[in-house]
């Protein structure tokens, strides 16, 4: 298969499942949250104004939902945004994005969206502090019009952007760009004025990465990594409800404003609809690392914790990079199996392969970090998920498999594995090579420590997650 994208997150070795060691989780419903660390907590902010905050990024609370005179962070959002709500045709906002500047205060950059068209307008509100309240400084783009656009052309919505779906970042020489947009015409990037955090003049709607011709992709998110060197661009395709097969996928490049490419060198400016062909997903979803769509670990008799245990439409996802301890996580929301379109905030860790691609861990962050391990502690069972390259509604599932002590793997796929270091993982399955890393993580579904791996190849990536029933105790764990 040419496209193939595998995650292999797997899990082993049931370390302790003492109470006192088993992590606090309080979830709650942020769409599309983006993230921002002041002092020592952490908040995302999202669709409907909501926000909610964390300390340790496994524990939330709300702090403010719905488009409602009242909401903390524009108290008379109704009058405050009236002009953006009656220009988009909407009672509700979209993705915002919040960054601080040099000037101390915290810039939101909100929009709002008719929906059934990119009649949209985006923003910018200030506040002096990061819960608000948040005052209107007025709108910067504006899309979906007839006649002539932002850019002084006329606004064809197959090649415009939907003005959607901010996220605001300063690149590593202290420029500040927002890359922007959904469907419609696709991923574009503007400089902004670092002082003021409104647009340079003269740029229009600014330079396009990617998309076009009605191509579901959207929810840009940059993360600069200094350990590489490159700019990751988050995207999520397809539709956000359970039904979409929304999915994370990413990109990356030496600029700030591109050129992108996936991790087979496939240029990312081709990855677009076709022509006069409404949401055509096959023509763009070879394009991208796919990092997570929707999956579910099957039970086996061996396996009875497993029922129900998965994500179904993950996407629009933040990003974070701790410069102090170095680690990466992976913020986003989600759908469940059988749980209709409730949808909660989760937070996963993300690694950097040899390759300089992230592989994102497959249990939620729960403080773990990663550690030196042995091959007779990462041999074992584990349940294998293949997540593809397509744009699907279906939910791919869990398949067993094993790693031997001597080295290979057998069972639903065959190859070979191989622990480079103290905790690199090198795989080859059906004659693909993967690079990832293996580590010990929490599973809420086993209620205890486990050992995983997640790797990825130049076709995409792979998930999993431990079989029950090959798990050891050690009490000294």
């Amino acid at each position: 298969m040419k496209n193939r994208t595998f995650i292999s997150l797997v899990s082993l070795s049931l370390i302790t499942a003492c109470s006192s060691n088993t992590p606090e989780f309080r979830n709650v419903s942020v769409h599309d949250p983006s993230v921002i660390k002041v002092a020592e907590t952490y908040y995302v902010f999202g669709s409907h104004l909501a926000s909610a905050k964390s300390k340790d990024l496994m524990s939330w609370t709300r702090l403010s939902s719905g488009v409602d005179d009242g909401n903390v962070l524009i108290p008379n959002v109704t009058e405050e945004l009236s002009e953006t709500l009656s220009w988009a045709q909407s009672d509700t906002l979209w993705a915002p994005d919040v960054i601080q500047l040099s000037d101390g205060k915290f810039y939101m950059y909100y929009d709002a969206c008719r929906g059934d068209s990119p009649l949209s307008a985006m923003g910018i509100a200030v506040s002096d502090k990061i819960e608000g309240p948040y005052k209107d400084k007025g709108i910067i783009l504006r899309s979906g019009m007839a006649g002539t656009g932002d850019d002084g052309e006329i606004y064809d919505a197959a090649v415009k952007p939907n003005v959607v779906d901010p996220d605001v970042f300063f690149d590593k020489g202290g420029k500040l760009w927002m890359v922007y947009g959904s469907y419609s015409g696709g991923i574009f990037i503007l400089g902004l004025d670092p002082r003021t955090g409104f647009p340079l003049p003269d740029q229009g709607y600014g330079k396009k990465l990617l998309g076009g011709n009605h191509a579901r992709i959207e929810g840009p998110y940059m993360l600069y990594s200094p350990e590489t060197g490159y700019y990751y661009l988050f995207l999520s395709y397809g539709g956000l409800d359970a039904n979409g097969g929304y999915n994370i996928r990413v990109a990356r490049s030496k600029n700030p404003d591109g050129p992108f490419e996936d991790s087979e060198g496939k240029a990312m400016i081709d990855a677009q609809g076709t022509p006069g062909k409404l949401f055509d997903d096959p023509a763009y979803s070879p394009y991208g690392m796919k990092l997570m769509g929707s999956f579910q670990f099957m039970n086996t008799e061996d396996d009875p914790e497993a029922s129900g245990t998965g994500y179904v439409s993950p996407g629009h996802n933040s990003a974070y990079y701790d410069d102090k301890s170095g680690q990466y996580y992976l913020i986003f929301h989600t759908r469940f199996p059988d749980r209709g379109e409730e949808h909660e905030v989760r937070v996963h860790q993300m690694f950097m392969n040899k390759e300089g691609w992230p592989v994102v861990a497959p249990h939620r962050y729960s403080g773990d970090k990663i550690g030196k391990y042995t091959a007779k502690e990462i041999s074992g069972g584990y349940a294998f998920i293949n997540h593809g390259k397509d744009i699907t509604a279906d939910i791919a599932g869990s398949e067993p498999i094993e790693l031997t002590v001597d080295g290979k793997i057998t069972g639903a796929v065959a190859g070979t594995w191989k622990l480079a270091g103290d905790h690199s993982a090198e795989l080859t399955i059906d004659g693909v090579m993967y690079s990832g890393v293996f580590l010990r993580e929490w599973s809420e579904a086993a209620g205890s420590q486990v050992m995983t791996f997640t790797a990825a190849s130049a076709e995409g990536v792979s998930l999993g997650k431990p079989r029950v029933g090959n798990y050891t105790m050690s009490k000294n764990a």
